[in-house]
């Protein structure tokens, strides 16, 4: 009988662990997000970022990179994304017509964690 009751604990953990956040259309996403962290865990070392997520209502991303120490003080980069079946799915690079899905592990109004192929993304509004 424990042996059960231990069981049936760690499969309802690691269930809601996993229940990641389906998003309902892109009107869920769409607008400027500051896209502040990234992390190859969850819980794991975060890699600060000044970067920002401008999702347009024409399936456009446009990415606006920051970098302070480097040659070019910023980065533009368009690229094509979509919401479908409660994921977002965004081009990997301009034109090429790959895309990589990222689920909303989290969300509420003004924050939102994707997880997308090998990072973890940690936004805000």
């Amino acid at each position: 009988m424990r042996h059960y009751l231990l069981s049936s604990v760690a499969f309802l953990a690691s269930f809601t662990a996993n229940a990641d956040v389906q998003l309902k259309d892109d009107s869920d996403i769409r607008g400027k997000w500051n896209l502040y962290a990234e992390a190859a865990k969850l819980d794991g070392e975060k890699k600060n970022v000044d970067i920002v997520w401008d999702f347009a209502d024409n399936g456009v991303l446009n990415t606006i990179a920051t970098d302070s120490l480097g040659r070019t003080n910023e980065m533009r980069i368009e690229v094509k994304y979509m919401v479908e079946d409660g994921v977002l799915k965004k081009e990997v690079s301009p034109g090429r017509g790959k895309f990589e899905t990222c689920k909303a592990v989290e969300k509420t109004a003004d924050s939102m964690v994707l997880k997308c192929s090998f990072n973890y993304f940690f936004l805000k509004k």
